[in-house]
């Protein structure tokens, strides 16, 4: 196995290159800019524009992987209903070329979804539900998974996820749990929903599934996320009871008081039998994740 990851700048990105390091997995660690995760060796990355198909082209062809594990999209839900051209760009035509890429050389390409691909009428969800996306981001996953499907001969996995959280380097952007846990020890007022209900995934859990996926020669649809359903407000309350923190300054309010760009999914969550069944896949809890934090 020699393992391309995209993204590798990010929090999934990170847990990746740990997990390969771990297992003396061959890799090369790729995002745009300079490598900016301690961890990563200088000589396994390497600078990659995913929307530049000749420097995937170049790129692939000097290293070969046997398989892509594909992290970095556009997710920032407002932004992507502000700017569709961007989101398609990077979100859509990006995986496109990639895939290609794979196709030419053979490898096993691993693409990064969402629950957002769902509309939260029906959640929790299971692989072979319909999705039925809501905004411009959740329709970019949702398009990129059809183009994989569509590319006579390729090798893939599609895996999606659930509001990723954990401890990483440089981030370019915080997740719910640490963002809560900071915002509650420095006692600065929190407005958050009780009316969406999600799956927070542990990073760690995560970049185990996409790797054991590849390790295994899977292929097809993947739902991987955390065991626990519940509202973002509750996830919040949870992150202040394991940390003694108050709550006082918590408002509690429902998503139509928000105004935000994008339509969010009420209720999502994943039905886990196919991971637990076919990975081993064993999701953390969020007390068992809190210890792990600084």
């Amino acid at each position: 196995m020699r393992i391309l990851i995209t993204g590798s700048n990010g929090l999934l990105g990170q847990k990746v290159v740990d997990l390969c390091l771990s297992k003396g997995l061959p890799f090369l660690a790729t995002s745009s800019g300079e490598n900016r995760y301690s961890k990563c060796p200088d000589s396994q990355y390497q600078t990659l524009d995913i929307t530049d198909e000749a420097n995937i082209k170049v790129v692939f062809d000097q290293y070969l992987p046997t398989h892509i594990i594909h992290t970095a999209a556009m997710t920032n839900v407002d932004a992507c209903e502000a700017q569709p051209e961007a989101c398609d760009l990077v979100n859509r035509q990006a995986v496109y070329m990639l895939a290609k890429a794979s196709l030419a050389i053979g490898a096993h390409f691993q693409l990064l979804s969402t629950d957002f691909v769902f509309d939260g009428e029906a959640g929790p969800y299971k692989e072979t539900d319909q999705p039925n996306p809501l905004s411009v981001y959740a329709r970019s996953k949702y398009e990129a998974e059809q183009l994989l499907q569509e590319v006579d001969g390729l090798n893939y996995s599609i895996v999606r996820t659930i509001i990723v959280y954990g401890q990483g380097e440089q981030l370019s952007r915080s997740n719910l749990i640490l963002w809560a846990k900071e915002a509650l020890q420095e006692g600065k007022p929190l407005n958050i929903v009780d009316d969406q209900f999600r799956a927070p995934t542990w990073a760690d859990d995560l970049a185990w599934a996409c790797v054991r996926i590849c390790e295994m020669e899977q292929t097809g649809i993947f739902h991987i996320s955390g065991p626990e359903t519940i509202s973002i407000y509750d996830i919040v309350l949870r992150v202040a009871a394991y940390y003694q923190l108050p709550t006082d300054q918590i408002t509690r309010l429902k998503s139509n008081t928000l105004n935000q760009a994008a339509k969010r999914p009420p209720r999502t969550g994943f039905i886990l039998d196919k991971a637990m069944r076919t990975l081993n896949y064993k999701p953390h809890t969020l007390e068992e994740t809190f210890a792990l934090l600084n």
